[in-house]
């Protein structure tokens, strides 16, 4: 019964799986069938060999990747430069998203919406380049201070200004997103609740408090859950793009170090392991605040 109850779904909404039929061959290509790749972090992987014929190494890539130094390092600073982009990036679009639902000029709203979306669709070899140009030793923001006879300041070879650097550019690019999702969810909003609380008295503060946030609470949740499920993936693109070696110690990530010691290094079994663990991770923190969330009465993820 099951079976035939499948393939008259599958009958009934055959467009609606036509349409997500690219999305579902993109992972089963790149996604789920690269999985079985994982066991070069227990074997000594040869490229002449071959994944299958490589010799078992059993857990030694692993303990490798614990002591290596420059691993706990990268750790640290995916998780610092995580935690920073959530803490300083997770608010903005949600304030965004309440003041822009104050405005009344409606070509006001579309403008400032389309301004703050453009620079999602930039890629981040091209945000990374304007960035250089903007905050580089000969770039424009040193340019002006050279004229003004103030000191250079090396924006993207200091630690602090590196970090700042990173997680502004990443609140620009991503807001517009996160801000077109929320005020999608505050059109859910029944109306009349607005004017309910307006006839007794209720301030646009109060209204904000008790009725706009409640009414987007499970899309900020949604959204809180998936930042959290990528804290061990702090940006790859945009890291790669800006960083250098001078600012190894704050910014290189997980993302960055695997990437050095597989393809640059050519030490595919120590990358495997250190991603191995890096998937794993944000596999139990997903699952993780997805529970805590269905505690506190959100509905999650799955």
């Amino acid at each position: 019964m099951q079976q035939l109850s499948f393939w008259k779904d599958l009958s009934r909404y055959r467009q609606m799986y036509l349409l997500a039929l690219p999305m579902i061959l993109f992972y089963l290509i790149f996604v789920y069938v690269p999985m079985y790749g994982i066991v070069i972090a227990f074997k000594d992987y040869s490229v002449v060999q071959g994944i299958l014929k490589s010799p078992w190494a059993g857990l030694e890539h692993v303990k490798a990747v614990f002591a290596n130094p420059f691993f706990q390092r990268a750790f640290v600073n995916t998780l610092l430069i995580s935690l920073g982009k959530i803490i300083f990036g997770f608010p903005v679009p949600v304030i965004l998203a309440l003041l822009l639902n104050e405005v009344r000029h409606r070509w006001f709203k579309g403008l400032f919406q389309n301004i703050m979306f453009i620079p999602y669709f930039l890629s981040w070899v091209v945000f990374a380049g304007i960035i250089e140009n903007l905050f580089n030793g000969s770039g424009l923001i040193n340019g002006i201070r050279a004229g003004q006879s103030l000191e250079v300041i090396p924006f993207l070879a200091e630690g602090n200004w590196f970090l700042g650097i990173l997680f502004v550019s990443d609140i620009i690019k991503g807001a517009g997103w996160e801000t077109v999702v929320y005020l999608a969810a505050l059109t859910s909003i029944d109306p009349h609740l607005y004017e309910a609380a307006e006839s007794d008295g209720a301030s646009r503060w109060k209204q904000t408090l008790h009725i706009t946030l409640p009414g987007i609470a499970s899309t900020v949740v949604l959204l809180l859950i998936l930042r959290v499920g990528y804290l061990m993936f702090a940006g790859f693109e945009q890291v790669f793009s800006l960083y250098s070696p001078i600012v190894y110690g704050v910014g290189d990530i997980l993302d960055t170090f695997v990437y050095r010691m597989g393809i640059e290094q050519g030490d595919y079994s120590f990358a495997a392991a250190a991603g191995l663990f890096q998937g794993l991770i944000g596999l139990i923190l997903l699952f993780t605040v997805n529970q805590i969330a269905k505690k506190t009465g959100s509905p999650g993820i799955f």
